[in-house]
């Protein structure tokens, strides 16, 4: 017999919750064949089976924490266990045929009724989507009923248990120490991801660590526009990636960093630690939460690079596909509301980062262009957020101040690159 375990995942990774069982008990698996998948703070990641053999045991369910160095598996290790995978895993049906071959059992019927004290997993079979469901729902999956003849929940189970009149919720509420709701009012309760579990921990942190201060600046996006739609069309055929903003800005905040660099350093103590390179982190939205993948090296990667990059990071965000490494040590962080609509906010520190610069929605507002004209013209607010413990208003106004200049001059990015 051998044993599964959580393996060490990274130095700031300590445990994690089992997102799903990719086998099951009964299953033969290889060695370096997934198992499970585990959700950390961070990312999803599989856990690989070190032996091959049959799972003859699970010690832990979806949705239970386990640490590093748990066993959460059991694998049996004789080469004629995979000769009884059938035996294991066999559906309630198929067991109905075999077990009239034991001496105790001479009629079918009797078999059926004692089939589910005899079946070898004791919790509800259910697919991984139904269980996901049943999860974020907050719904015991020992209370659905299942259509399938063979007793298997599936998603629609567990849909079609959500949208059942809640008649015995009135019994459950009152059965708390406060009922914060009207027995009568629809309710849904659902449990917090562990990402989002661990988001909104570290966001309530950095309130509490940090002493947190935004200034606001606006930016004319005319001249950046203007060169975007001359050079896009020749952009893109030469390196088969769209210009966006997100390379202007990201070059604008390493040259900015480079002249106000307090701003891309992080207090360790009683120390300020400078850093002399630029991993600019990018806030990428995902189904699961806010994360945010680092551009590595930034200030030495040209403007196609710098695109090339943030579109791969974002895909891999998006399709869960992030490694630990993706997200750690970014050195400043970039985050743009403005693609959901957002006209102008307060972006929050992602710590021990002491910057973040908040980009925004553009929206033509009239600008007066000299004492007798006006303009309508394309206007961004920007916002960056600092921690004034080491960085005082003048650093930081002068920072966004440096970003404004070289967004509305963009050949000026040419130079400082």
């Amino acid at each position: 017999m051998a044993e599964i375990k959580v393996p060490e995942l990274a130095e700031s990774i300590t445990e994690g919750t089992i997102f799903q069982w990719l086998k099951q008990p009964g299953d033969f698996i290889h060695k370096g064949e997934p198992i499970a998948e585990l959700e950390t703070d961070k990312v999803n990641v599989e856990l690989m089976s070190e032996e091959s053999g049959v799972i003859t045991k699970f010690l832990f369910n979806e949705g239970d924490t386990v640490k590093v160095g748990d066993t959460i598996a059991i694998v049996s290790e004789e080469a004629e266990a995979e000769a009884n995978i059938p035996q294991v895993e066999e559906t309630p049906q198929k067991q109905e045929k075999e077990e009239p071959s034991q001496p105790a059992a001479g009629k079918e019927e009797p078999i059926v009724k004692e089939e589910p004290v005899t079946r070898p997993t004791q919790r509800p079979v259910a697919s991984p989507a139904a269980r996901k469901l049943a999860r974020e729902k907050g719904i015991d999956l020992s209370q659905v009923k299942p259509f399938d003849p063979l007793g298997r929940i599936r998603k629609q189970d567990v849909e079609a248990y959500s949208n059942q009149p809640a008649q015995s919720a009135p019994t459950v509420e009152t059965d708390k120490p406060t009922n914060l709701f009207e027995p009568e009012k629809p309710v849904e309760r659902m449990k917090m991801s562990r990402r989002r579990q661990t988001i909104a921990k570290r966001l309530v942190e950095v309130q509490h660590t940090a002493a947190m201060l935004t200034t606001f600046n606006e930016i004319d996006m005319t001249a950046i526009m203007d060169l975007r739609k001359r050079r896009k069309d020749a952009f893109y055929q030469e390196h088969d990636v769209r210009l966006g903003f997100m390379s202007f800005f990201t070059k604008a905040v390493v040259a900015a960093l480079k002249k106000y660099p307090l701003l891309n350093a992080e207090i360790q103590g009683d120390e300020i630690i400078v850093k002399k390179y630029y991993d600019i982190g990018v806030a990428v939205s995902t189904d699961e939460g806010l994360v945010v993948p680092v551009v590595r090296d930034a200030d030495k990667k040209n403007f196609a690079e710098i695109e090339r990059e943030i579109l791969h990071l974002a895909t891999k965000a998006r399709e869960n596909k992030l490694s630990l490494k993706d997200l750690q040590g970014g050195t400043f962080t970039i985050t743009n509301g403005g693609v959901f609509g957002s006209l102008m906010s307060t972006p929050i520190l992602n710590g021990p980062q002491v910057g973040i610069l908040g980009m925004h929605k553009i929206q033509l507002r009239p600008v007066a262009i000299d004492e007798v004209r006006m303009e309508n013209r394309p206007m961004m607010y920007v916002a960056l957020s600092y921690d004034h413990r080491i960085i005082d208003g003048k650093e930081a106004v002068g920072f966004l101040v440096k970003v404004k200049e070289l967004l509305e001059d963009p050949e000026q990015l040419l130079l400082e690159s």
